[in-house]
């Protein structure tokens, strides 16, 4: 199985990884590593790559997988809220393990200075114009000032193809959003995601941002990508305290 870490100066009590789409027994198109249940993917498979990262990464509590909806709510970790319907998660306690998948979304992480508390963010575009950056931000309950925030893979800048309308609906928010978009000659924008989600998170006073360089639609030997693929995989990025 292979992950990435963020780079970034968290804590040291800070566990965070990424998972990438190889090291797990799924088939194509699934392969391997997947770990979304709600894609098509056998249940046995699924189960299989859910217990091999638990097993690799010593998780010492089972993940919060969410059923994600491209929403805006952020449930708080136990285990009544396993399997909720939500597309973020925040923990202040040891060994509970947040985590969203993705597979061309923008997946974020964030700790406190102190390593006293922890969140993960699915951020869809929908999702990332409604708020769920900033609800993220709200149910973590400190400084943002006081946030380090980590941008996973996603879809990069120079793949992610939206129309007019989603370019309308984050200027609605904030003009500034307009920066994050180039227009195509056929009236199409690219859109940088990234670069939305940091605008966002410099509005609440967090800038201590990190990640942001990866391309899930490009980088196919390493990320599913569900705008390249249609039935594909999810990756899945995880976060909890030590």
């Amino acid at each position: 199985m292979t992950w990435l870490k963020p780079t970034w100066p968290a804590p040291h009590q800070v566990q965070a990884v990424c998972t990438t789409r190889t090291g797990g027994i799924s088939q194509v198109p699934f392969d391997t590593l997947n770990l979304g249940d709600h894609v098509g993917d056998q249940p046995a498979a699924v189960a299989h790559n859910r217990r091999l990262v638990a097993e690799t990464l010593n998780l010492a509590s089972t993940p919060l997988w969410l059923q994600q909806v491209h929403g805006v709510t952020v449930a708080r970790h136990n285990v009544d809220n396993l399997g909720c319907s939500a597309d973020a998660s925040v923990s202040f306690e040891k060994t509970e393990v947040c985590v969203v998948m993705t597979a061309d979304c923008l997946p974020v992480l964030f700790c406190d200075r102190a390593g006293t508390r922890v969140a993960a963010a699915h951020a869809g575009w929908r999702g990332l114009c409604d708020g769920v950056l900033e609800a993220t931000v709200r149910a973590l309950d400190c400084d943002p000032a006081d946030l380090l925030a980590w941008m996973g893979p996603a879809i990069g800048p120079q793949a992610f193809e939206v129309g007019s309308e989603v370019r309308a609906a984050f200027m609605a928010h904030h003009q500034q959003a307009a920066e994050a978009f180039k227009p195509k000659p056929d009236g199409k924008w690219l859109a940088d995601i990234y670069q939305l989600g940091r605008q966002r998170l410099a509005a609440l006073g967090l800038v201590a941002v990190y990640g942001g360089e990866f391309c899930t639609y490009t980088q196919q030997d390493r990320f599913f990508s569900f705008r390249r693929d249609g039935q594909t995989g999810r990756m899945a990025s995880l976060i909890w305290l030590s």
